[in-house]
């Protein structure tokens, strides 16, 4: 069974079943299927260190929310 290599960072579950991993010692961000384990895809980073959540906050008017053109980080610890 292939192992692959650890990883210092949490896992991000999308609603659709997709779970994406960071913070590995190859520096690569990945996402697989959490039905099956398959990889879907996945990037080399420029390099290693802190992760981070981003999120991008833009409203919607026929939702009632504020609109805006928000970027926000967070890092994890």
């Amino acid at each position: 069974m292939p192992l692959g290599v650890p990883s210092l960072g949490g896992t991000m579950v999308t609603a659709g079943g997709v779970a994406f991993l960071t913070g590995t010692l190859d520096q690569y961000v990945r996402a697989y299927d959490v039905r099956d384990g398959r990889k879907l895809w996945e990037a080399r980073l420029p390099a290693g260190g802190k992760q981070y959540i981003l999120v991008t906050a833009g409203g919607h008017g026929s939702l009632g929310t504020k609109s805006g053109d928000y970027v926000i980080a967070y890092t994890l610890q």
